[in-house]
């Protein structure tokens, strides 16, 4: 799939979960705030229980940018963890090697985050993490390795240019952008996470 491709499918998926996923995707929504197609305009009839809960878990899975095995995962391990089962999922899936990288400003959307993880620019803690959905543990710190900041869209990155576009730099994190470097410092809770989600449908869904 091309850049291009991948954008509107993007913009077309943000439309019909109502979120937007990347900055385009946010423009675009400001203009068209409704579901894409001929019927996008018209209003919503009454949903199912199922149905709501169902796009509920998809605006997550869509937020984060992971498979449903992955999301099920998250879940499953949530369950097993002290405490309310949505936050703890919504924590876990927060310290996603990825996301953190999107949330730091180092990359703009969460399909370039995960690319630069692939791609092995992304160290943690002094060695290269090449697993976009590793899990960050508080006290470990991300950076792009030194060879790789001499690359365009690191220079960019390491102006702030992302910040603009991207949600204010959460609590948990501590970072130098200009270092492109970002310490977790603690676990994140689920009230300061900046995704739109209805985490108490998103368990229902799993529970049912």
């Amino acid at each position: 799939m091309t850049n291009v491709q991948r954008s509107r499918r993007q913009v077309r998926l943000s439309r019909a979960l109502g979120i937007a996923l990347t900055p385009k995707a946010q423009r675009i929504f400001e203009k068209r705030p409704y579901a894409p197609g001929e019927h996008g305009r018209t209003r919503r009839r009454t949903e199912s229980d199922y149905a709501v809960r169902l796009r509920e878990k998809q605006r997550l899975r869509a937020q984060y940018g992971v498979s449903e095995k992955q999301l099920r995962r998250a879940y499953e391990q949530a369950t097993r963890t002290a405490g309310q089962t949505g936050n703890a999922m919504l924590s876990d899936l927060e310290t996603r090697l990825d996301n953190l990288v999107l949330r730091a400003g180092i990359a703009r959307t969460t399909a370039q985050a995960r690319q630069y993880v692939v791609h092995r620019h992304i160290l943690v803690d002094g060695n290269i993490v090449d697993r976009p959905s590793y899990r960050v543990k508080p006290g470990q710190t991300i950076q792009v390795k030194a060879k790789s900041q001499t690359m365009v869209p690191f220079q960019i990155a390491a102006e702030g240019v992302h910040r603009d576009v991207l949600p204010q730099v959460p609590g948990y994190l501590d970072v130098n952008i200009a270092s492109l470097k970002a310490t977790l410092t603690r676990k994140p809770e689920a009230e300061e996470i900046p995704v739109q989600v209805n985490i108490q449908y998103v368990v229902e869904f799993y529970a049912r």
